[in-house]
C-alpha cells in the first residue's frame, strides 16, 4: 500500500524519486488514461469550446482596421488588446509581463495548478481536441492498448491511419493559427495561396509550427508538462499548505480497502474502497492519493472518478475534491495570508505603474543615427554634408505630418525622395535626411547639433546628434 508524509498508510518513497511515465528500464511507460465523465468534465468541456472560439477568433479580430492581438516577433511590433507596443516600449512590455507573471504566482499561491487543468492550451488541444478524436476512432484506454500491442492488421492500418490524417489536418490548423497571431491573418492568407518558393520562409515557418504541433500532440503528449513546462516545478516553491489544488482526503478516506462483505465490519477502514480508478483516468498516470505532485495538473479527472465510484458505494462525494492540506488535515481553510496579501500589493503597485506610463507615453517618437559607413561629403557650392537615418513611430490613430528642424544656427536640412513625412496611424516609418552648412562656418570637426522634431505645429521630441566636417575653407 502507497504511504503518506501525513499518514503512516502512506510511503511518499514509491513515486518522489520516479515519474509515472517511465519505466524501471527507462523507457516510455506510455499512459492511456480512461475516458471519464461527470460534473467537472462537463464544464471543462465547455469552456474550452468558449476558449477555442475565443483563440481561434483572435487574429481575425480587428479594431478599425488593425488586428486586435498580433505578436510579431520579426518586425518587433506588438498588438495587445488594440494597443500597439514597438521596441521603444520595452518598459511597458516589461511591466506587463512583470505583472503577468505576478498575477501567476498569486494565483498558483491561492488556486494552485487551475490554469494547467481548465485554461491552458496545451490541455485543452490535448484533452478536448486530440483526446476525443483518439477516443472515437480508437476507442476507449484498453482498446488503445490493445491496438498498440497487437499486430499489423488491416483494422488496425485503417485506424492509424485515419488518425494520424486527422492529427495532421489539426495540427496544420494549429499551426497556420499561431502563424497567423505571429505576421498576421493577411500574411499567413498570401503565403498559402502562393507557391512555396514565393515565400520560402513563410512556408517553412508553417510546415515547422505543424510539425511540431503534430509531434507534441501524437506522441510527445503529458511530457510536454511534465517534462518541459517549467510551471509544474514552481511548485515546489509557490504552493503552501493553504493553497487550493485537487487533494485526497486522506482523514476520511484511510485505510483504504475494497468491499468485501466476509471481511469483519468492526474493522476500521476509510471511505477510499481502492478501485484505482483515479490513477486509471489521470492523463499523467500519477496516483492522486499520493498527495500533490509535480505531474498533477489539477484537470479533475480523478475527482469526477472518483465522485462515480462514491455514489454507487452511497458514501458522500468529495474524497477527491478541490482542497488544501490544512482544509483536509484541520479541517479549516485560510486563503489571505501573508504571502497573498504580499504578492497582491506588489500586484497593485506593478498595474498602478503600468498604468501611469500608458497614459504618460509619447504618442510619437523619434530616432536619428548617422549613415553607417560614412563620415561628411563635400559639395561643390562650398558647403558640406552629413547623411543620417530617421525612424519615426506614430502610435496614434491618426495620420502624423512631421517635420524636422536644426537647431544650429546655418545649419540646414535637406529631406531625401520627399518633401515631407507623413506617417500612416500606428506604423514605423524610415526615412534619411542630410544635414548641410557652409564649410567656412564649421569651427570643429565634431560638432554637437540639437534636432527638432514637432507634428501640428507642436514639438514632440529634441534629439541630439553629432555633425562631423573638416575644419577650414574647402580646397579650390
Amino acid at each position: 500500500m502507497a504511504k503518506k508524509n501525513q499518514n503512516p498508510n502512506l510511503n511518499p518513497d514509491t513515486f518522489r524519486d520516479a515519474l509515472a511515465s517511465v519505466r524501471d528500464d527507462g523507457k516510455r511507460n506510455w499512459v492511456y488514461p480512461k475516458k471519464v465523465k461527470g460534473f467537472f468534465y462537463r464544464y471543462r468541456t465547455y469552456l474550452s469550446w468558449i476558449l477555442l472560439a475565443i483563440l481561434f477568433a483572435g487574429p481575425f479580430i480587428r479594431v478599425d482596421g488593425r488586428p486586435y492581438m498580433l505578436f510579431n516577433i520579426f518586425e518587433r511590433k506588438f498588438i495587445i488588446f488594440g494597443a500597439v507596443f514597438w521596441p521603444q516600449d520595452t518598459i511597458l512590455l516589461i511591466f506587463l509581463l512583470l505583472i503577468l507573471f505576478v498575477f501567476v504566482i498569486l494565483f498558483t499561491v491561492v488556486f494552485g495548478r487551475v490554469w494547467c487543468g481548465w485554461a491552458c492550451p496545451q490541455t485543452l488541444f490535448m484533452e478536448m481536441v486530440f483526446r476525443k478524436m483518439e477516443y472515437l476512432i480508437e476507442g476507449d484506454a484498453n482498446q488503445q492498448r490493445a491496438l498498440n500491442e497487437g499486430p499489423w492488421t488491416t483494422e488496425k492500418i485503417w485506424k492509424k491511419g485515419l488518425k494520424y490524417s486527422v492529427f495532421t489536418l489539426f495540427s496544420l490548423i494549429i499551426g497556420h493559427l499561431v502563424m497567423a497571431y505571429l505576421v498576421g491573418v493577411d500574411q499567413v492568407r498570401e503565403i498559402v495561396s502562393q507557391p512555396p518558393s514565393a515565400n520560402m520562409a513563410g512556408f517553412i515557418g508553417l510546415v515547422a509550427f505543424s510539425g511540431i504541433f503534430l509531434f507534441v500532440f501524437a506522441w510527445f503528449r503529458e511530457q510536454a508538462c511534465i517534462v518541459v513546462c517549467p510551471y509544474g516545478r514552481l511548485q515546489g516553491v509557490l504552493l503552501d499548505n493553504n493553497s487550493i489544488n485537487v487533494m485526497y482526503d486522506y482523514v476520511r478516506g484511510e485505510p483504504r480497502g475494497p468491499i468485501r462483505k466476509s471481511v469483519a465490519e468492526n474493522l476500521p477502514k476509510g471511505d477510499c474502497v481502492d478501485c484505482g480508478l483515479c490513477v486509471q483516468v489521470c492523463p499523467t498516470g500519477i496516483d492522486i492519493r499520493n498527495g500533490t505532485q509535480m505531474e498533477c495538473v489539477n484537470c479533475t479527472a480523478c475527482i469526477d472518478a472518483c465522485d462515480e465510484v462514491m455514489v454507487k458505494v452511497e458514501r458522500p462525494k468529495g474524497l477527491i475534491r478541490y482542497a488544501s492540506e490544512n482544509s483536509v488535515k484541520e479541517g479549516h481553510q485560510k486563503l489571505f495570508t501573508g504571502r497573498v496579501r504580499g504578492y497582491s500589493l506588489i500586484l497593485a503597485v506593478l498595474m498602478a505603474a503600468f498604468v501611469v506610463l500608458i497614459a504618460t507615453r509619447d504618442e510619437l517618437e523619434g530616432t536619428v543615427t548617422r549613415f553607417p559607413g560614412m563620415t561628411y561629403q563635400q559639395r561643390e557650392d562650398g558647403k558640406v554634408s552629413n547623411l543620417y537615418n530617421i525612424t519615426l513611430i506614430n502610435k496614434t490613430f491618426e495620420p502624423q505630418r512631421v517635420e524636422i528642424d536644426a537647431l544650429a544656427e546655418g545649419m540646414d536640412i535637406e529631406i531625401v525622395g520627399a518633401k515631407e513625412w507623413v506617417l500612416e496611424p500606428q506604423t514605423k516609418f524610415e526615412g534619411r535626411f542630410f544635414l548641410v552648412r557652409n564649410q567656412t562656418e564649421v569651427k570643429v570637426p565634431q560638432e554637437k547639433v540639437a534636432l527638432s522634431l514637432s507634428s501640428k505645429g507642436e514639438e514632440f521630441d529634441e534629439i541630439e546628434t553629432n555633425f562631423m566636417a573638416p575644419v577650414g575653407a574647402p580646397k579650390q
